[in-house]
């Protein structure tokens, strides 16, 4: 007796299909979004992040999101219980991970597993990245972080560091461990 088959073909799944099955059960579901589509928000941090998946829709899988940011935004040293992958879309960033500083330009990457500490200046005129974190668990950090970013809001754009720490200490995701690493450029 068959209780279950392989894409409905009547050959029993072998027992390595079946935990494949069993394991590939998830609580994600598809996201289609276009060029400039997602909810938008301004960082304190610096930078509007426009949400391309969040956890809820990936079933916690990863986080993705594209940040918009401009000359001399900074980050301080810090370290994510994720791992963060940046791909560079437009424009430039100086990167620092493990005590080393790295040029990053057009279409270049940087994935900085969980734990590593890590920071970024823009060093283009503007800049903007993809940013991917897995699996997700920092989201709360950054909508800790942000206010939806209205034309008010963009027209001053703060930038609080104050507001970073505060979402940092209450929502986690993040990790400040010093200050930025970069000299004045």
């Amino acid at each position: 007796m068959v209780l279950s088959s392989c894409h409905g073909t009547g050959v029993p799944y072998t027992a390595h299909e079946k935990e494949i099955k069993v394991a590939s059960t998830s609580t994600a579901r598809p996201v289609v979004r276009q060029d400039g589509e997602g909810e938008r928000l301004w960082f304190y941090g610096g930078g509007v992040h426009t949400w391309k998946a969040t956890e809820k829709e990936t079933g916690g899988a990863f986080i993705l999101f594209e940040a918009v940011m401009s000359r001399g935004k900074v980050t301080p040293l810090h370290t994510h219980p994720c791992d963060e992958t940046m791909i560079v879309l437009e424009g430039e960033l100086l990167v620092h991970v493990q005590g080393e500083e790295y040029i990053l330009g057009e279409h270049g990457l940087l994935m900085a597993p969980r734990g590593v500490p890590h920071a970024f200046m823009v060093t283009s005129e503007t800049a903007r990245m993809l940013v991917l974190e897995t699996p997700g668990g920092s989201e709360a950090f950054y909508r800790g972080a942000s206010v939806a970013a209205t034309e008010d809001v963009l027209a001053t754009a703060p930038v609080e560091m104050a507001r970073i720490q505060q979402s940092a200490k209450q929502n986690g995701g993040i990790e400040i461990v010093g200050p930025p690493p970069f000299a004045a450029k």
